[in-house]
């Protein structure tokens, strides 16, 4: 019987998401060993934010931004990564790893994690000023962790939970930092009020440069094809609205009245794709974890 013309779109909208978000020829497990819920849990809030494409999508591009304004996070994609030339590997590569964290089970978390530890254990230079900077930089671990996790968790509140208790904000900030710790961070902020205030007392340190512009301006270039474009638009929009109003400003951004198109826009796609991709790994993560129960 030929596939109802719904399920066809799905698979099409599907395979496009892949295209950019696929492994790359590494699966991440996330079917076994049966009953392991991981180091999160179907309970946890690290597995209901993340468990949203789009949300997670717009999050991604906005920490990005927020991460390259400090100098020594901008260093090391400037000398050791070739985002200048594939930025679709950095943002595959982040996708796969929250993915495999979150909804993993603890033996394949605990082996991205150590994966990532040896890569930034390899990460080392010069800034233009002449100071030495680590990727494995505690300091520098924390900053980048707050950049992502505050813009995760800015745009699901945004397109999906506006009226996310503090608590259950709280809550998800406080299951990250255990992420952080794992990957070599230290003194991570746990709630919602300290993130805000970590964020605060960065700002001195942060700048925007001719480097700064050249990445950023790479990141946003929209994804070509039929499907990609549309979205990637949308979706690079809505990243540079969910910034801090100082980000923003050191990034040159100016928002206008059109921001509230954007996040119509963006609503609107969000309530679409989650329809398309009917749960993904949160989806395959569960049935893993229930099987222990039903067999």
């Amino acid at each position: 019987m030929p596939a109802l013309p719904h399920r066809k779109v799905q698979r099409v909208i599907q395979h496009s998401v892949a295209s950019i978000f696929g492994s790359g020829g590494e699966r991440i497990n996330l079917d076994t060993p049966i009953g392991d819920k991981g180091l999160f849990g179907p309970s946890s809030m690290a597995w209901q934010v993340h468990a949203d494409f789009t949300t997670m999508m717009t999050g991604g591009i906005a920490a990005l931004l927020l991460q390259m304004l400090h100098p020594a996070a901008l260093a090391g994609i400037w000398d050791h990564s070739r985002f200048r030339e594939d930025r679709s590997s950095r943002l595959r590569r982040t996708a796969q790893f929250i993915a495999g964290t979150t909804y993993g089970g603890t033996a394949e978390a605990e082996r991205l994690i150590a994966r990532v530890r040896a890569v930034h254990d390899r990460v080392e230079g010069q800034l233009p000023d002449g100071s030495p900077y680590r990727a494995s930089d505690p300091d520098l671990l924390r900053w980048v962790h707050v950049a992502e996790v505050h813009s995760f968790l800015s745009a699901y509140r945004r397109y999906r939970a506006p009226l996310l208790s503090i608590g259950e904000q709280d809550r998800y900030y406080g299951e990250m930092a255990g992420l952080a710790e794992r990957l070599g961070a230290t003194q991570v902020p746990r709630t919602a009020a300290e993130v805000q205030d970590y964020l605060f007392t960065m700002r001195p340190h942060l700048l925007s440069d001719a480097r700064t512009r050249e990445v950023a301006a790479i990141l946003l270039q929209p994804q070509s094809g039929l499907l990609h474009a549309p979205f990637s638009k949308v979706a690079i929009s809505a990243a540079i609205d969910l910034l801090p109003p100082w980000g923003a400003r050191m990034h040159g951004f100016h928002r206008g009245p059109r921001r509230h198109l954007t996040r119509a826009q963006l609503a609107t796609m969000a309530t679409f794709l989650r329809w398309a991709l009917d749960g993904g790994s949160a989806q395959r993560a569960r049935r893993r974890v229930d099987q222990a129960f039903s067999s």
